[in-house]
């Protein structure tokens, strides 16, 4: 068989992903607090980059900008015009982004203070280890101990095993198991437990020494008592029901987390990327730029590019390329954003102006068709970024939902029927909790179409137990 060498012609289409292109698919979804860090590390980077300082004469007055109203012939034209633009005049008349929308002042005045930031809460490592400093132990407890606190979950409880730890610190099993038993006579009380069975058992050994039904209950009869099988505890422990209540309420005292107290519960602070704001004509859609400088292309450079050397020139041409693509491919990010927000805005009319009763359903396809982009632009849009709606604050993806069938013909939101289940159920009675027939039933008066599995899915999704789990019996 011979080898043989042809040359031949072949036409083919291939996707091929520049920087440039990279780097604009990275901004798009990026949120605005990324934006900004990405923004400011450039401008450390990239000398040819400089921030445009504004002057308001008045900061309380709101102000509209002329981009905002925007038709349909302004977008075809734009459309048309896109590659004829000159981007080197666009770098030195405009910002990073279009401004739209009237603008919504944030106060000073409200940032905490310097001096607040300064302190901070005793943490449960540091407050077990204080404690461990002032305990009787030799060393080699003490090393045990310590290797236990570190590690404790946020909760206070073990989250290794007692062989890993022994393993790890070459220390002898019983030592790592006598610091065990040394950290769990610490405060708080329960902590240093591996279950939580044994969690509540130490605090009760303490705050009901003498209660023999407590004790009985979490040494013998822990998977009665998850299952709430209160009648099985009672002839097991030849007591009666009232006796094993009275028990189950003492238990239900004690702290099923005992690290609770030196969680910080930081609060997730959300910034909107976009600020839907209702006015006398309708609603207005703001772009948040708090925060992001506004870029250009600092003048001096341009000068100094005239009369540089040769591989000065190469240096502040590369950094100037690459500054006029940040700056477009904001300026493009920024666009986007604003058309699928109005897109939502114009498909989600009713939930703008009633609220999550009035949300319709919607999917990616819906808002990609009307803009005349791809779904995928749309889904990096949407994800990770929020809107600031009259209604509250959501992700913009939140109005992206599959639809259920009501009873008159037209569909609801998905995300709506998980509202009402969360209502429904908040509202019950306690004692007599609603099984998930009961709601699809409650359901069905209101014309919503739902079928129980449908109605237990939600309900795990909402974190919501089952309605034996939910039954009050004191």
């Amino acid at each position: 068989m011979a080898l043989e060498l042809k040359q031949s012609l072949k036409m083919s289409q291939q996707l091929v992903m520049t920087p440039q292109l990279q780097q604009a698919i990275k901004l798009l979804q990026l949120n605005h607090m990324e934006l900004a860090d990405l923004v400011s590390q450039e401008m450390v980077e990239n000398p040819i980059l400089e921030e445009v300082i504004e002057e308001r004469s008045d900061p309380l007055a709101p102000k509209v900008d002329n981009q905002t109203t925007e038709t349909t012939e302004d977008r075809n034209a734009e459309g048309k015009k896109e590659q004829e633009i000159d981007w080197e005049q666009y770098l030195d008349n405009y910002s990073s982004s279009p401004r739209t929308g009237a603008e919504v002042r944030r106060d000073a005045d409200d940032l905490p203070t310097y001096d607040q930031t300064l302190t901070r809460s005793e943490t449960l490592s540091e407050h077990l280890m204080w404690q461990l400093h002032m305990a009787e132990a030799n060393e080699q407890v003490r090393k045990a101990a310590a290797a236990v606190i570190g590690n404790l979950s946020d909760d206070g409880f073990l989250s290794t095993t007692l062989e890993e730890i022994a393993d790890e610190e070459l220390l002898p099993f019983d030592d790592v198991e006598e610091g065990m038993l040394l950290v769990q006579t610490f405060d708080p009380l329960g902590i240093g437990a591996r279950t939580l069975a044994e969690c509540l058992l130490i605090q009760a050994r303490v705050v009901f020494p003498d209660d023999r039904i407590v004790l009985g209950i979490l040494k013998h009869h822990v998977a009665e008592l998850e299952k709430r099988d209160f009648k099985k505890i009672a002839r097991r422990l030849g007591v009666s029901l009232q006796r094993v209540l009275d028990g189950v309420r003492s238990i239900a005292e004690l702290e099923p987390r005992p690290g609770r107290e030196f969680v910080t519960e930081e609060a997730r602070y959300i910034t909107p990327d976009i600020y839907v704001v209702k006015s006398a004509d309708g609603y207005v859609i703001q772009l948040n730029e708090d925060g992001v400088p506004k870029l250009r292309v600092s003048n001096y450079y341009r000068q100094v590019l005239t009369g540089a050397a040769k591989g000065d020139k190469e240096y502040i041409q590369e950094k100037l390329r690459s500054a006029q693509w940040l700056i477009r491919s904001i300026y493009q990010r920024q666009r986007t954003i604003y058309k699928v927000v109005e897109s939502i805005l114009k498909q989600q009319a009713d939930f703008f102006e009633h609220g999550l009763a009035k949300l319709k359903p919607m999917i990616l396809r819906d808002v990609a068709e009307d803009i005349g982009m791809h779904e995928s632009t749309v889904s990096r849009v949407t994800t990770n970024k929020y809107v600031h709606t009259p209604h509250g604050t959501f992700e913009l993806k939140f109005f992206f939902n599959s639809g259920i069938q009501r009873g008159t013909g037209d569909d609801v939101a998905s995300e709506m029927v998980k509202q009402r289940i969360k209502t429904i159920i908040g509202n019950e009675n306690q004692r007599k909790p609603l099984s998930d027939q009961s709601i699809v039933k409650m359901l069905a008066e209101e014309n919503i179409k739902i079928a129980r599995r449908t109605v237990a899915k939600y309900r795990d999704m909402l974190s919501i137990p089952s309605s034996s789990q939910r039954k009050r019996l004191f």
